[in-house]
């Protein structure tokens, strides 16, 4: 009578309205809803019965609840929701210790550039266009720094390692960057690959480690966590940071399809970098080999984590990452949907364009 799977069951559901529970051994049929509804049902189950011709006998009235009987349940609290989430995130944060963010010091040369030599340069070096994104009241934007002694001359070991690479001066990116994220503001760069978006955001992030009051042992895990979305730019990010190895600091390359028990032994050792693949990264967190609590300087590669489908896996990741971090986020293009995710977990960040607008 019900149907295969309780079909003519639902088929009554839907033309009255109701809903019908049927309890299989004692054959208790209980219909929920309005007076005139239930009464609908009632008739068309009892027809149901009568014309199944195996000659069931209805031995007692269909239990029809009332409705005054059958109390709406309450409306969901959202204020409440809200004030225990917000209580939660209190109590999950406290105790961290204080993150220190501002370590720029401003040389004479770049304090001095005017306003117009300022506009020149930044024409003359691929048309560079700064924002602040920062609602209410603008910020003025850092002047950028023509050479590296502008920006690292009290970081000698810095200092040391790009004479010993051979750079002559900072690229356009990294000149009008650095200032920025030394200064602890969010920053999102958009210029094209090859710009040296990478040390744009490795050098300050070096400094930033280094520089926090608490020590790297006493941290409880890494302080700096860059994003990529391939194993491929993962481990070019692990190479640059080989490469300006800075004050002993320790980095580890996690992705998918590599050795995942030789990654968990490094993190679980004790790292201060951790550069990572979305979807490994979440393996290790939802499986506690990684606390990212300790995080306070986070970097993230956005080309293609979109087109790749990794915004999930990267929201989970933030969960555990506490919220007055610094952030970054590069990328050689701006469409909508970087966009949207920079807007989701950078705050009142500043943006930088080296070259064309044209991005999306």
């Amino acid at each position: 009578i019900t149907g295969r799977g309780g079909a003519k069951i639902r088929e009554v559901e839907e033309s009255t309205g109701c809903r019908i529970k049927v309890t299989k051994g004692t054959c208790e049929v209980k219909i929920f809803g309005s007076t005139a509804a239930q009464n609908k049902a009632k008739m068309l189950v009892i027809d149901a019965v009568t014309r199944s011709g195996r000659n069931y006998v209805i031995r007692k009235t269909l239990d029809v609840i009332k409705p005054e009987n059958n109390p709406k349940k309450p409306g969901i609290n959202w204020a409440s929701i809200r004030e225990n989430s917000a209580k939660y995130e209190a109590m999950k944060w406290a105790g961290l210790p204080r993150i220190e963010k501002n370590f720029y010091r401003e040389s004479s040369r770049t304090a001095s550039m005017s306003p117009e030599e300022v506009e020149l340069w930044r024409k003359e070096n691929n048309d560079i266009i700064c924002d602040d994104l920062k609602e209410g009241e603008k910020r003025c934007v850092p002047n950028p720094v023509c050479t590296f002694e502008d920006v690292f001359e009290h970081y000698p070991d810095i200092m040391a390692n790009i004479r010993k690479v051979g750079f002559q001066k900072p690229t356009p990116i990294q000149s009008q960057a650095w200032p920025i994220i030394l200064q602890g503001i969010d920053l999102i760069a958009i210029a094209q690959t090859g710009t040296g978006k990478t040390l744009a955001y490795l050098m300050p992030g070096f400094i930033h480690l280094t520089s926090q009051p608490v020590s790297g042992k006493e941290r409880g895990g890494p302080g700096m966590l860059v994003l990529a979305p391939t194993r491929e730019l993962a481990l070019q990010v692990e190479a640059e940071c080989s490469k300006y190895a800075y004050k002993g600091i320790k980095s580890v390359c996690i992705y998918g399809g590599g050795d995942r028990k030789g990654q968990i032994n490094m993190v679980t050792k004790g790292v201060d970098i951790v550069i990572a693949t979305p979807g490994r990264l979440n393996d290790l967190q939802m499986n506690d080999f990684i606390n990212l609590k300790s995080i306070t300087y986070l970097a993230n590669e956005a080309d293609r984590m979109l087109d790749m489908g990794f915004e999930p896996q990267i929201m989970k990741i933030l969960i555990d990452v506490r919220p007055d971090r610094q952030t970054t986020m590069t990328s050689a293009t701006w469409p909508d949907g970087v966009r949207r995710l920079a807007k989701s977990y950078l705050k009142n960040p500043m943006i930088v364009y080296v070259g064309t607008l044209d991005l999306a």
